[in-house]
């Protein structure tokens, strides 16, 4: 594990599409299975790496430990537009390795994306 993903969205289909998108778009390798996390804590992370305040609470969250170091995660990850708000964290930052401790108690989000979810898929900028 190099890096880590936390994925904020309106819902957890969001979520599940923009997990995908990591695999399937910007070529990100998951280190192990992407997991449920609270959004109150999704939030709350998003707030201590961003350093400013949030404009929208999330209703679902995830968390995926990465294979890419944080820098090319970063890179692929512009060239993608999913549909939840996704940061990276990386060792420099303090709270990663409390994360790395926390990750494996959490429950594993399946990927397969519901039937009834129409998936319009990313334009990749050029």
């Amino acid at each position: 594990m190099n890096s880590i993903a936390i994925v904020r969205a309106d819902d957890v289909s969001k979520v599940k599409i923009a997990l995908n998108d990591l695999i399937r778009y910007a070529n990100l390798t998951f280190s192990e299975g992407a997991r449920k996390l609270d959004p109150t804590l999704a939030d709350n992370i998003m707030t201590h790496i961003i350093k400013s305040p949030l404009r929208a609470c999330c209703s679902s969250a995830a968390i995926v430990p990465l294979e890419d170091h944080a820098s090319v995660a970063i890179e692929k990850l512009r060239k993608i537009h999913p549909p939840a708000h996704i940061i990276i964290v990386s060792p420099r930052h303090e709270i990663y390795h409390e994360l790395v401790n926390y990750v494996d108690i959490l429950t594993e989000i399946d990927l397969t994306l519901d039937q009834n979810i129409v998936y319009e898929p990313v334009s990749e900028m050029v």
